[in-house]
C-alpha cells in the first residue's frame, strides 16, 4: 500500500513453470495460456506461479506432482517466461514485509472478533517445510485487499524466498531446494513463453 520511488522492479526476469507437457504445447503454440492458482494454501496468495531463474527446480515439482495418484501431470515438462514484475508486492523489501506483517495484524483481529480460529501453515508428512500455507496465503490475500480498499495501484505480482528441503550440510544456513518463487497476479506481466534450450558449448555462456 505504501507506494516509493523504487516499487516498481524495472528489469525483465526469467521465470520457470512446471507442468504437463501437453500444457506447454498448447500455451507455445498460443492455444491456451497458464491458469491462476487459486488454492488457500498458495503460498504467495492467488496468481500463476514461476520459479525464478530456476528450470531444475521447476522440473523437480512437475515431476514431485507426477508421481501423485490424482495428479493431471503425467508426463513432466517445464515451460519458460519472460516476465515484468511491475508493481511487485516484493517479500525480499522491507516495505513490502512491513505491510505483510500489518496485513497480519488487520486479519487476525478480524478473527478474533469473530471467534474463529485462525487458518494455520501446516506440514504434510515427514516435511518441516510447512507445505500447506493457509496461514501466509490468507494474510497475502488480505494485503491485496487493503491496497485495493485504499484505491491504490493493485499489486501487479507477489515476489518471496523460501528456504525449503534439508540443509546442504550439517549446521548449514542453506537447504537442498532454497528458491524464489515469482507469483504474477496481472497476466499482462507475462511478455511471452519459452521453450527452454539447451547451452552451445561452441560457443561461452554470457
Amino acid at each position: 500500500m505504501k507506494e516509493s520511488l523504487y516499487s516498481r522492479r524495472s528489469n525483465l526476469i526469467i521465470g520457470f513453470h512446471g507442468c504437463d507437457q501437453t500444457v506447454v504445447n498448447k500455451v507455445l503454440a498460443g492455444e491456451e495460456n497458464l491458469l491462476a492458482s487459486t488454492n488457500d494454501y498458495d503460498w504467495l496468495g492467488n496468481g500463476i506461479y514461476f520459479w525464478e531463474n530456476n528450470e531444475t527446480r521447476a522440473l523437480q515439482w512437475a515431476q514431485d506432482l507426477a508421481n501423485r495418484k490424482s495428479s493431471p501431470v503425467k508426463n513432466p515438462a517445464v515451460i519458460g517466461a519472460i516476465i515484468d514484475l511491475g508493481y511487485c508486492f516484493d517479500l525480499t523489501d522491507s516495505i513490502y514485509l512491513n505491510e505483510l506483517r500489518n496485513a497480519y495484524d488487520v486479519f487476525s483481529d478480524l478473527y478474533i472478533k469473530t471467534g474463529q480460529p485462525l487458518p494455520q501453515n501446516t506440514d504434510i508428512g515427514n516435511s518441516t517445510d510447512k507445505l500447506i500455507r493457509k496461514l501466509d496465503c490468507a494474510v497475502i490475500q488480505t494485503a491485496h485487499k487493503l491496497n485495493r480498499d485504499a484505491n491504490k495501484h493493485p499489486y501487479d505480482s507477489v515476489r518471496g524466498v523460501f528456504w525449503e528441503g534439508k540443509p546442504l550440510y550439517p549446521n548449514a544456513g542453506f537447504a537442498e531446494k532454497n528458491h524464489i518463487q515469482i507469483c504474477v497476479c496481472n497476466p499482462n506481466c507475462i511478455k511471452g513463453y519459452f521453450l527452454p534450450r539447451g547451452i552451445d558449448k561452441e560457443y561461452p555462456n554470457p
